[in-house]
């Protein structure tokens, strides 16, 4: 926020994906978001939002003001978003950062079982990098269930905890903010793991009552089937 009268708040991860830039690998983005400025702004005021993959450069830009997403850089055009509604096919992403292992496979290993081998299951550590392989068309799906485990069982508050040696490391408004707003242009079904939409998360609280869960689906089939199926 610059100036005595700011317009706008601005919203910037500028690694999301440290651990992939870290390992010089592509799933690392740099993502902006910008929301008219207010009290208590949200995802749901943003106006602007950006993607720049920090390695090759490729990058995903869209407004308020136009229709689509303007891109550069990739293959394909963009948006390209799958039409997959089986579970067993999808090429899906989750997280387990600040994530206890053991919590998360009770809850999604039978589909990781399940289609690890007809489809695909990675660990990219970027929610901004995980989303955008939605809507490029390259992943079917993105999972991090963590918050919605936590608020349904505050008992595993310490086991969170300990695997973020101290802190709560969930969805920070932060991670999600531009990627959001793409998502929902490009036609990506994109909640909270209740269903819930997300944009009533508040841009500048990072405390966890405000950090969030993400299904993302390429099909509303598939995200259906992901909440349902999941173990919670």
């Amino acid at each position: 926020m610059i100036g005595d009268d700011p317009r706008y708040v601005l919203v910037i991860d500028p690694i999301d994906g440290t651990r992939g830039a870290a390992a010089d690998l592509e799933m690392a983005c740099v993502s902006i978001a910008a929301a008219r400025y207010g009290p208590a702004p949200s995802i749901a005021d943003i106006e602007y939002a950006m993607l720049k993959e920090i390695k090759t450069g490729n990058w995903m830009y869209a407004d308020v003001h136009s229709d689509g997403i303007e891109s550069g850089g990739y293959p394909d055009p963009v948006p390209s978003v799958g039409k997959t509604d089986d579970l067993e096919r999808m090429f899906w992403s989750l997280e387990f950062n600040g994530h206890p292992a053991r919590l998360m496979l009770d809850a999604y290993g039978h589909l990781v079982d399940a289609s690890a081998n007809r489809g695909g299951v990675y660990v990219f550590n970027s929610a901004s990098f995980s989303i955008s392989r939605i809507i490029t068309g390259q992943m079917d799906a993105y999972v991090d269930i963590g918050n919605r485990l936590l608020r349904d069982r505050p008992e595993t508050e310490a086991d969170f905890r300990r695997v973020g040696h101290g802190s709560i490391l969930h969805l920070f408004p932060y991670d999600i903010a531009a990627s959001v707003f793409l998502a929902e242009r490009a036609g990506v079904v994109i909640t909270d793991a209740y269903g819930a939409p997300l944009g009533d998360t508040l841009l500048l609280e990072i405390d966890p009552g405000n950090q969030r869960s993400c299904i993302a689906a390429c099909t509303p089939r598939l995200h259906e089937a992901l909440i349902s199926e999941i173990r919670w």
